[in-house]
């Protein structure tokens, strides 16, 4: 009884997750505008979807929280792979419930953001739920590596590929952090048509 209950349970589990999965963007849907305050480099802009893609097509990657432990890998990692996003002719920026004040010091450090990308603050979660991902709420008393408590929501970790055109070339989800950066670069290669050889 036990094994059947703990059976249905794991199942109703999946279910919720590949629901949450397949609800986001795919392939050749249309990218929302995203316009937003950002950060760069420790500097808060406005930043504006439609303005970086008539430079190419933009890595537009959604991250649970800044100075978390996965989070903090995924941006030393876009930040690390940087010029080869460039190669690609794409741009990135990272799209997370933070405040700017929380943005400008994770944009600025070093060891994630490096100044090399921007990230956008979505404090209420509507461009996140416009790319049609699942935002919850942080449990309260959770902490970032800084020690700080985390008093904002969530996104759920999807990366999507939009093309100049402002369509959804590739969604990316479901991966590590790592794997998402590695798979993001993949496909804006092959969008480019940069050889794989050269990262």
């Amino acid at each position: 009884m036990k094994r059947n209950v703990i059976r249905s349970s794991l199942l109703l589990s999946l279910a919720a997750m590949t629901s949450i999965a397949v609800a986001a963007l795919k392939e050749g849907d249309a990218a929302p505008d995203i316009k937003a305050q950002a950060s760069l480099a420790g500097k808060s802009f406005t930043y504006s979807l439609t303005d970086a893609l008539k430079k190419g097509p933009v890595v537009v990657y959604f991250y649970p929280s800044a100075f978390t432990g996965g989070c903090n890998i995924q941006a030393h990692s876009f930040a690390v792979s940087h010029e080869k996003f460039q190669e690609a002719g794409a741009t990135v920026v990272g799209v997370s419930l933070d405040s700017i004040s929380r943005l400008n010091d994770f944009s600025a450090d070093p060891d994630y953001c490096a100044g090399k990308f921007p990230v956008a603050s979505d404090v209420d979660g509507k461009i996140a739920k416009s790319y049609d991902l699942a935002v919850a709420e942080t449990p309260a008393g959770r902490k970032d590596t800084r020690g700080n408590d985390i008093d904002h929501g969530r996104a759920e970790r999807s990366t999507f590929i939009v093309t100049a055109t402002g369509k959804v070339y590739a969604a990316i989800g479901g991966l590590t952090p790592e794997q998402n950066v590695a798979r993001a670069l993949e496909a804006v290669q092959k969008l480019s048509g940069t050889k794989a050889a050269k990262s």
